[in-house]
């Protein structure tokens, strides 16, 4: 069911990993009229809402001494009044410390439906992703989840000496030693295990450990700060032998991926998997070519062809589009041969009901077209609008006839602001490119090799999906770490990690 309007839903987003949230927040953040989201909100999930949506900041930032609450208060209500649909996201669980109570109360003494849609809560993942069980048989039978704050700011000695195996404190992470000190004076232990996880299930999660005693002296020698949370007891311990999430082999690695956004997808989640963060610096999009009549004369006169070539997914989805505006499907090419360059361009044409009765295993045009052969016929090859004249001119030097049309092309597309900062700034650890057009885009929209260090061994390793990509970067000037093969997602993958490991 989706978001209702006039309704305000109180949503817990989970602890920061945006995998986390529940299906039925999800449903909710992408049918939503309005989403008011706070500071620990995994951006990915904000960009789950509607294009049409309206999306409001409303958390405290960091170094703010006021609250937004009052502003959220305020939005809440009015934007329910306007006959909208409102999802207020909130990090964790909206009443494990998040206020969530507080504003159920407030829609209700304003007459205004409402739902809680309850999240993971910090409290419990974000030890988890520690290797840090909450509980354990034979070692911790109960535990609390405490605020380290009262209402007032000041540190809660008393709340603080509640008597369980374990102890989860959220906030106050500024204040540890005071903190530490408390649980001490009410009983526990100095020689207690202790651990603090900053910024937990994300990529740029930190954990050190240490006693009760010098817990605080730890965390202020690594540099730890909020959003961190802190567990006291013997399951800390555990984390010795099943850390899990920090053992990953991409984490704490960031990689930047320059492709357009709606095609990063799978890319980005294999990434996220092995524990890399993912920077979606998109410098190209796609667009309908500049002359799209050759296109569409093309799909209506498909039975002179004896072959119909694909060089990628994107063409194969600007093909159909054109067969499906001139009335056709795929039984207009139940004539022609059907030849593709890789596995992925493979894949897309299986979406449309096609099975390619040649796959390159190069999984490049000029493999595709080294194996096609001679042969003499009719070639129809939708491809992009700007695109390599090699592989097309060696088809016809082997007899072929080659109708060559555009499906798309690539345009310009500006990259976020903060991502372009952090590789400007050398805060990356490798960049990915997936076409020459991503290449020359990264220089015009964010810098050359030289700007960000990528002209260097000991800059951000340069990831390319090709030899023709290659090619591109090295006429740049960037240096190439690796190169994928097959030049495909998978090579892709397998060429980052191999660009870490040489630089290790």
């Amino acid at each position: 069911m989706t978001a209702r309007a006039g309704t305000v839903y109180l949503v817990g987003a989970g602890p920061g990993d945006p995998g986390l949230i529940t299906r039925r927040g999800l449903e909710l953040i992408r049918s939503a009229d309005v989403v008011l989201y706070d500071r620990l909100v995994a951006p990915a999930l904000v960009a789950e809402a509607r294009p049409d949506a309206e999306t409001i900041f409303v958390g405290k930032r960091p170094g703010e001494v006021h609250s937004r609450q009052v502003i959220a208060d305020a939005l809440l209500v009015s934007k329910a009044k306007e006959d909208r649909s409102v999802v207020r996201l909130k990090g964790g669980d909206p009443f494990v410390f998040g206020r969530g109570a507080e504003e159920a109360r407030l829609l209700a003494e304003a007459s205004i439906p409402f739902e809680i849609v309850p999240g993971v809560s910090s409290a419990i993942a974000v030890p988890a992703y520690a290797g840090i069980p909450v509980t354990e048989r034979g070692v911790a039978g109960s535990f609390a989840v405490l605020t380290a704050r009262d209402e007032e700011g000041d540190i809660a000695p008393v709340a603080l000496s509640v008597a369980a195996d374990t102890l989860v404190l959220l906030m106050g992470v500024d204040a540890l030693e005071r903190v530490a000190g408390a649980l001490i004076d009410g009983g526990r232990s100095p020689d207690e295990a202790a651990a603090v996880i900053e910024w937990g299930t994300t990529p740029a999660q930190r954990t050190v450990t240490g006693t009760l005693a010098d817990i605080a002296e730890r965390v202020r020698a690594h540099g730890l700060g909020p959003p961190a949370i802190t567990v006291v007891g013997r399951v800390v311990e555990t984390r010795a032998t099943i850390a899990w999430f920090e053992e990953r082999p991409l984490f704490g690695r960031s990689v930047v991926l320059t492709r357009a956004a709606d095609r990063s997808g799978t890319l980005a989640a294999r990434l996220h998997e092995l524990g890399a963060q993912v920077l979606l610096a998109p410098v190209i999009d796609v667009g309908d070519p500049t002359d799209r009549g050759p296109l569409e004369r093309a799909v209506k006169d498909l039975d002179r062809y004896a072959w119909v070539v694909f060089s990628s997914a994107t063409a194969v989805e600007g093909f159909f589009g054109a067969l499906e505006d001139a009335g056709n499907d795929a039984r207009a090419l139940s004539g022609a041969r059907i030849a593709a360059v890789g596995p992925a361009t493979a894949s897309a044409l299986t979406t449309h009901g096609l099975r390619a009765d040649l796959v390159a295993r190069g999984g490049t045009a000029a493999a595709l077209v080294k194996e096609l052969g001679g042969g003499q016929g009719n070639v129809l090859w939708p491809r992009a609008e700007v695109a390599p004249a090699d592989p097309v001119d060696e088809l016809r030097a082997a007899g072929w006839t080659v109708d060559e049309v555009a499906t798309y092309r690539t345009i310009p597309a500006t990259p976020p602001e903060e991502v372009v900062d952090l590789i400007r700034s050398h805060e990356v650890d490798a960049i990915v490119f997936t076409s020459a057009s991503t290449v020359g885009n990264f220089e015009t929209s964010i810098g050359r090799p030289a700007d960000i260090g990528a002209d260097r061994d000991r800059g951000p390793a340069v990831v390319c999906i090709g030899p023709d990509t290659e090619a591109a970067a090295k006429a740049a000037g960037f240096t190439v770490a690796a190169v994928a093969t097959p030049h495909t997602t998978d090579g892709l993958v397998a060429a980052i990690q191999a660009a870490f490991a040489r630089a290790r």
